[in-house]
């Protein structure tokens, strides 16, 4: 069953994922070179930022492998994909907490944020998982 294109799964991937690589990296440099106490705090979320990156990296990599039709996106592509759908809530529910009452408002934005991109990545996990995308990207 195919939810969405291949190649639109293809092309959201890239351009987000690169999107989020490029702002994650500008906001480094603009933390590094500005504001002397996040400076300091730079080096205590190498790790992080680091692992951040790499989530990025493999969405980045499954949404290019897609386009150039490589059987290893499917993969890369479901594992992002999952990975997504378990840390953008559990972000969006410490959010949610760390902000004081009420919280109306901020429920709304944040289930507005998180449902559709959790259905999207839901949606891409089906469509690869389907027909066309097997003999699409079998190597």
């Amino acid at each position: 069953m195919d939810l969405l294109d291949i190649s639109l799964i293809g092309w959201l991937f890239s351009i987000v994922s690169g999107l989020a690589l490029a702002f994650g990296s500008w906001l480094i440099v603009v933390i590094h070179f500005r504001d002397e106490i996040a400076r300091k705090e730079l080096p205590a979320r190498v790790l992080d930022d680091s692992l951040l990156f790499g989530i990025w990296i493999l969405g980045l990599a499954g949404g290019i492998g897609v386009l150039l039709d490589k059987a290893w996106s499917r993969p890369l592509l479901e594992l992002f994909c999952w990975v997504l759908m378990i840390l953008l809530p559990q972000s969006a529910f410490n959010r949610w907490r760390a902000a004081p009452p009420p919280r109306g408002m901020l429920t709304l934005s944040l289930a507005m944020f998180v449902l559709p991109v959790v259905a999207v990545c839901i949606a891409t996990i089906v469509t690869l998982r389907g027909e066309t995308a097997l003999r699409v990207l079998s190597g």
